[in-house]
């Protein structure tokens, strides 16, 4: 096989290595003046337009982690995915940067929130439960979830709280 075609396969089978994971969702003003946020367009709507995130840094676990994850999902009820809506939930591990970001942002726009650390058991069993899949921080608030940080992913996850 020639250099140039092993470089070309090489790079196509890392590229979607790098699937990119988005988050869509809709920011409507209603007839009334009300800002909406949702998974789709609100009908009869002054004003929408659709709010795209990718891929929101975060840190990654170890693979060993990741593993015990998938056991403790097969383990887990399925009735317990996500905690209620009426609560925001992040879970986080005190050696993750993003998290501490997280956090920091959280408390300046004084949202209140139960803090699970994934470095414990009943943690790690929460985060599984929860549908975390790769990294932390996962922030769960309004019957939806968020993996990793971006000031603008949680305010539009955090939105409808206000």
């Amino acid at each position: 096989m020639s250099p140039f075609l092993l470089l070309l396969f090489a790079f196509a089978a890392s590229s979607t290595a790098i699937a990119q994971t988005t988050t869509t969702l809709f920011k409507s003003i209603g007839p009334d003046g009300k800002t909406v946020y949702s998974d789709r367009p609100t009908p009869n709507a002054r004003e929408a337009r659709a709010l795209t995130f990718h891929n929101a840094p975060a840190s990654p676990l170890s693979a060993e982690t990741l593993l015990y994850i998938d056991q403790l999902k097969k383990a887990a009820d399925a009735n317990t995915k996500i905690p209620g809506t009426s609560e925001t939930v992040l879970f986080s591990a005190v050696w993750c940067g993003y998290c501490k970001l997280a956090k920091t942002y959280l408390a300046t726009k004084k949202v209140s929130y139960r803090e699970v650390d994934i470095d414990t058991k009943d943690g790690l069993l929460a985060y599984a439960r929860a549908g975390g899949k790769q990294g932390v921080p996962l922030l769960v608030a309004n019957g939806q979830s968020l993996s990793g940080f971006s000031s603008a992913s949680y305010d539009a996850i955090l939105a409808p709280r206000k």
